[in-house]
C-alpha cells in the first residue's frame, strides 16, 4: 500500500502547475510523456550499451524527464555505464534498494516493468525525440511562468528584463540542439582542396573581406564569432577606416551588415557613404555647389547602390549592453546579417548594478558582451575604441596599453588594430618641432598596426588616408633603395 501511495504520489505532482485564465481555475498538468519515458529507460536498461551511450550522444540528461523517479533511475545507469559495470535487473534492484531509492521509484515490482517495458527497441529514437520536445515545452512554460511574475514585480530597468527574457528563449533553443560527429573520410576531400588551392595560390579567405589586402592576408578575414577592435586616438580616422569596411561588405560583397553608432547620426553616416563612394569631397558642400556631369553621375550610381546595400543603422547614443544585443538577435532571426560594426565602445552604457559608479568594471561588462554576441550570433563584431594619451606622451606611434581600460579589450579581442598617421602629430598648429619636409613625407600616410591576432601574424597594415573623401585606401610598398 505505501508503494502504491508513493507512486501515484511521484506520477501525480508535476513539478510546476499552471493556471489557465477561464478554466475555472483547474490546474492544468505540465506537457509530458511518462510511456515513452519507460520506453528508453527499457531499452537502456535491456542493451546499456547501445542505448546509454545513443542517449549521452543526444545530450540527455536527467531533467529531461517528467517523472522525477525516472530521472534517478537514469542517473544511475549513467553512473554503472561509465564505470563499465553490467546493469541487470537483480543487482540494479539491489543498488536502488541499498541507496533507499527503490521505493521511490515504485517498489521492485514498478522497476521489473519498466525494464520489460519496452519489447522492442525498434523505437528508441523516436520515443527519445518525445522525451526531450516534452522537456522543451516544460522548459519554455517554466520561463514564461518565471517572467510573468517578475514581470508582475515591476522590475526598474525593463530594458534589461526584456534582454533576460529574450536571453533565456534563445538559451533553450541553443540546448536543444545537438552536434554529431562527423566521419573523418567526409572531410579528407575538403583538406586535399585547400591544399590544392594553397599551391595554385587561390585559397579564399575564411570570414569576410575588408578589402585591403593585407590585412585580409594576416586575418585571414573577419572570422564569424571574433571580435575585432579598431583603435585610436580622436580625429584619426578609425570611423572612416570602419565605414569603409562596412561599405565594401554590405555593398560590394551584398552582405547584410548592422551599424550602431553612438557619436553619429544615421543621416550623417549615410552623407560620409555617399559621398565617399562617389569620390566627391564634402568641403564641396556649400551654397550654390554645382558638380559637373560626371561627379553628379558618380553620386548618382553610388546613391543607386546605396539603396539596395543591405545596410541597417542604429544611431541610439548611449546605447546600453542589453539593447545592442536584443536589436542584434532581431536582425539575424530577420536579415540574417553577417557583420555587426560598434562606433564607440566607450559611448555605450552597461545597466547592471555592478556596474554602477566603476567604468572600468562597465567597460569589461560592454566587452564581455560584444564578444559574447559575437560567439552567439556566428559573426564578426567591429568595435571602435579611444586610445588615451599615451602616443602624444611619448610622441611615437600607439601600443596595445593606450587602450582605456584596456585590461578586459586586450583579453576578450581577437582582433587589435591601432590606427595611426603621423600627418595628425605633423600638424602646424601643434608644438611638434618637425620640419616642412617631414610633414611632405607623412602627408596621407596612415597604419593600421595589428598589434594581436589571436589565429594569425601581428604586423603593420599600410594605407593611404584621403582625407578630403574620408577614404582609406591600400598604400603601395615603397621601393628600397
Amino acid at each position: 500500500m505505501a508503494t502504491e501511495t508513493s507512486q501515484k504520489k511521484d506520477q501525480d505532482s508535476p513539478r510546476l502547475q499552471v493556471v489557465q485564465p477561464g478554466d475555472d481555475g483547474a490546474a492544468r498538468a505540465l506537457p509530458n510523456a511518462t510511456g515513452p519515458e519507460k520506453s528508453i529507460l527499457s531499452s537502456m536498461m535491456q542493451e546499456p550499451t547501445e542505448y546509454i551511450g545513443a542517449a549521452v550522444e543526444e545530450h540527455l540528461t536527467p531533467g529531461h524527464f517528467y517523472i522525477p523517479a525516472h530521472g534517478t533511475l537514469y542517473q544511475v545507469l549513467l553512473e554503472l555505464y561509465d564505470k563499465e559495470q553490467p546493469i541487470e535487473l537483480v543487482s540494479l534492484t539491489q543498488l536502488l534498494k541499498d541507496r533507499n531509492l527503490l521505493e521511490n521509484l515504485g517498489g521492485a515490482a514498478e522497476l521489473t516493468t519498466i525494464y520489460t517495458y519496452a519489447p522492442t527497441a525498434a523505437h528508441f529514437e523516436h520515443h527519445l525525440g518525445i522525451v526531450k520536445s516534452k522537456h522543451i515545452l516544460r522548459s519554455v512554460i517554466s520561463s514564461c511562468t518565471e517572467s510573468i511574475s517578475k514581470a508582475y514585480d515591476d522590475p526598474e530597468d525593463v530594458q534589461a528584463f526584456l534582454d533576460t527574457v529574450e536571453a533565456k528563449v534563445f538559451a533553450i533553443k541553443e540546448d536543444s540542439e545537438v552536434q554529431g560527429e562527423i566521419k573523418v573520410g567526409d572531410l579528407i576531400e575538403g583538406v586535399i582542396e585547400v591544399l590544392q588551392q594553397f599551391m595554385h595560390n587561390e585559397r579564399p579567405l575564411e570570414g569576410v573581406p575588408t578589402k585591403y589586402t593585407k590585412l585580409d592576408e594576416m586575418s585571414k578575414g573577419l572570422k564569424p564569432g571574433e571580435m575585432f577592435i579598431i583603435a585610436a586616438r580622436p580625429s584619426m580616422g578609425k570611423t572612416s577606416l570602419m565605414m569603409n569596411i562596412v561599405e565594401h561588405v554590405a555593398i560590394d560583397q551584398q552582405i547584410p551588415t548592422l551599424v550602431f553608432s553612438c557619436e553619429m547620426s544615421a543621416q550623417q553616416i549615410v552623407q560620409r557613404l555617399l559621398f565617399s563612394r562617389a569620390r566627391y569631397s564634402m568641403a564641396n558642400l556649400r551654397p550654390g555647389l554645382q558638380p559637373t556631369k560626371e561627379e553628379l553621375s558618380n553620386i548618382l550610381n553610388a546613391s543607386k547602390q546605396l539603396k539596395s546595400a543591405p545596410l541597417f543603422i542604429d544611431d541610439t547614443p548611449a546605447i546600453p549592453i542589453g539593447d545592442v544585443r536584443a536589436k542584434a538577435r532581431r536582425k539575424k532571426r530577420d536579415s540574417d546579417i553577417g557583420l555587426i560594426a560598434v562606433d564607440y565602445l566607450q559611448l555605450m552604457r552597461s545597466q547592471s548594478r555592478q556596474a554602477e559608479g566603476s567604468r572600468e568594471r562597465e567597460i569589461a561588462e560592454i566587452s564581455a558582451g560584444l564578444k559574447a554576441l559575437a560567439k552567439e550570433l556566428n559573426v564578426p563584431v567591429i568595435v571602435l575604441a579611444q586610445l588615451n594619451r599615451g602616443p602624444e606622451q611619448r610622441g611615437g606611434a600607439p601600443r596595445m596599453s593606450d587602450l582605456r581600460e584596456s585590461g578586459s579589450l586586450e583579453q576578450d579581442a581577437d582582433l587589435i588594430g591601432l590606427l595611426y598617421r603621423q600627418e595628425y602629430y605633423n600638424d602646424p598648429t601643434t608644438d611638434g618641432d618637425e620640419t616642412d619636409q617631414d610633414r611632405e613625407a607623412s602627408q596621407g600616410k596612415a597604419e593600421l598596426i595589428i598589434a594581436k591576432n589571436r589565429n594569425g601574424p601581428t604586423g603593420n597594415v599600410e594605407l593611404t588616408f584621403l582625407k578630403e573623401l574620408m577614404r582609406f585606401e591600400t598604400r603601395a610598398p615603397e621601393p628600397h633603395n
